[in-house]
């Protein structure tokens, strides 16, 4: 059976099941729905626990015909629309969850940054040997390129150009660490940028330099980076293309069928219409636009005019716009209400509270979402006061308001509340709560042991109202929801570090967990309608996992994904 299942399914991977295989397993009393052929599902699945999404409820199998799910409920129910050419799944006994609906992430970076050389928090031996290996393996590229390196991983918490000199001495590197908010360069780079000890740092960036000397060490913060990467090779069209075609592959692999792509440009939305008329779009996206808040009303009508050109589009659609407020905790940028307890700075926001609600009010206005980059509790205390001037200014939108802010990673008590009172969804990363060794003592260090209890406070938001939407922030985490759904449920990392967990009454259930990857994600991209749950008329989009993750014992790091239903399609499976 397992050879016909990887035979029948190899033959239509991308394309209609319908017509395939006039099933797939075993199943004894299901016989040929003696209804009409024209009536039959496409494709049905059985044999596992069918998790339909946020009431909690359970069911044994569910039918697809086309695009949409046609029927949710018992076995024999379902097999009720078993046609001779329905191909069958069989679940094996795994759980059948809605497809994931990553609520933030860098598609097209993503897709670029896996040519590139991958760091991780291991410690700076392996690090430093990772970056010797890519480069030497890699002699024609004339950067070299890389991300996700920890600040904990080096002597001082901060890497320097010397140690990356040694690494890549014949030509300039580039390198971001996991939060994507600070790279580490080399001598040459800095060279070839015109970065010197006299070079005065920008606007809401900062050049690390030498206390002693005053010469840059290779640390550049926020927008100082800015001078390197805008000199790094640009990628071609058809580069790119690839770029989110293997992006796509890797979504598909761990059961992602939508994503929330931020940041987007209008070359990148073309690059998704390409991809689409092409038939290699195989995931939803969704795309939120770049913008500051210096827009101009010349600057909106363009936006609008985008918007408008994708409105309602299944698989393609432009509706929401992104703000960056501040920075990050680590590099002291993050904007707080009080100083951080190491150093004496509150971290600045890039914007004022006047700015940042002219822009928010005038895109209101036109119905945009808005989605606010804030992680410091000062800046979402801005974007929240932003939010609620705009609701005073503005009449409803047609189509509601949900209005959101992007990783909430520390909030003051006061503003909890806010969340619900005003419908601003907090769209977080659980896996950046990822309470690794160095996390957890550089959290307290930072910004002091009382405010580093409020860290990625998910719990506490959905206790008071909030609605709540996960995501990774990919490529600055992995995609795979299952390392987001350990973290949100344990609050501990993947190798079970540190004991007790960080803050565990921050854990969540499963079920709420998935339901944040999934309703609440859909929701946050007024997609309730049309997926997030597997019931009649929602769009088939359908994860089949190994194991039943809901079984008592069950460890979601144990299982893996089965197959991938796209569009009523099987995209990916084992």
């Amino acid at each position: 059976m397992a050879h016909r299942l990887a035979r029948c399914l190899g033959a239509v991977l991308g394309i209609s099941l319908l017509g395939a295989c006039a099933s797939i397993g075993s199943h004894p009393g299901a016989g040929t729905n003696a209804g009409e052929t024209e009536r039959a599902a496409d494709l049905i699945v059985t044999g596992g626990r069918v998790y339909v999404g946020s009431t909690g409820a359970f069911e044994e199998a569910l039918a697809i015909r086309g695009a949409r799910i046609v029927r949710v409920g018992s076995r024999t129910d379902v097999e009720g629309l078993r046609g001779p050419l329905t191909v069958v799944l069989d679940a094996r006994g795994g759980s059948v969850v809605p497809g994931f609906n990553d609520a933030h992430v860098h598609l097209l970076g993503a897709g670029l940054s896996l040519g590139n050389v991958q760091l991780d928090d291991g410690p700076f031996d392996r690090i430093a040997s990772r970056i010797r290996a890519f480069a030497a393996a890699h002699p024609e590229r004339p950067w070299i390129v890389g991300s996700g390196w920890y600040y904990d991983s080096f002597p001082g918490k901060m890497p320097t150009r010397q140690q990356l000199d040694a690494l890549v001495p014949d030509r300039p590197a580039y390198l971001t660490a996991d939060d994507g908010h600070t790279a580490w360069v080399n001598t040459r780079a800095l060279q070839l940028a015109g970065i010197t000890k006299d070079t005065p740092d920008p606007r809401n960036g900062i050049i690390v330099r030498d206390p002693v000397t005053g010469e840059p060490t290779g640390v550049l913060e926020e927008t100082a980076k800015l001078a390197v990467a805008r000199l790094l090779p640009v990628a071609s069209r058809s580069e790119r293309l690839d770029a989110i075609r293997e992006a796509i592959r890797e979504a598909q692999r761990v059961g992602v069928t939508s994503v929330q792509t931020t940041n987007g440009t209008a070359e990148e939305v073309a690059l998704y219409d390409e991809l689409r008329g092409s038939g290699d779009l195989g995931v939803r996206v969704l795309v939120s636009l770049w913008t500051t808040p210096d827009v101009s009303e010349s600057d909106a009508d363009r936006l609008d005019a985008l918007r408008t050109a994708h409105r309602d589009d299944p698989i393609v659609r432009v509706s929401a716009v992104k703000i960056m407020l501040d920075g990050v905790v680590e590099a002291h940028t993050a904007a707080m209400l009080a100083p951080y307890a190491d150093r004496d700075t509150s971290g600045t926001p890039r914007y004022t509270a006047a700015e940042l609600d002219r822009a928010v009010t005038l895109l209101d206005g036109r119905g945009w979402q808005v989605w606010t980059h804030a992680i410091g509790d000062r800046a979402v205390r801005m974007a929240l006061d932003a939010y609620a001037n705009a609701a005073r200014a503005n009449a409803l939108p047609a189509r509601d308001r949900r209005h959101r802010i992007e990783h909430v990673e520390t909030l003051d008590p006061q503003d909890i509340p806010r969340f619900a009172a005003l419908g601003v969804i907090a769209s977080q990363q659980p896996i950046h709560s990822n309470p690794a060794p160095s996390q957890l003592p550089a959290w307290a260090e930072k910004i002091g042991p009382e405010r580093a209890t409020r860290g990625w406070a998910y719990a506490t938001l959905l206790r008071s109202g909030a609605y709540l939407a996960f995501g990774t922030d990919w490529p600055v985490t992995p995609l795979d929801p299952r390392l987001g759904l350990h973290v949100a449920t344990t609050r501990t990392a993947p190798d079970g570090y540190p004991e007790g967990g960080w803050l565990p009454g921050e854990r969540l259930t499963l079920g709420q967990a998935i339901d944040a990857y999934t309703t609440g994600s859909a929701y946050a991209s007024f997609d309730e309608q049309q997926k997030g749950r597997l019931a009649p008329g929602m769009l088939a989009d359908v994860v089949v996992l190994t194991t039943d993750v809901f079984a008592p014992g069950a460890k979601v790091l144990d299982t893996s994904v089965a197959f991938t239903i796209f569009n009523g399609k099987v995209v990916f499976q084992r």
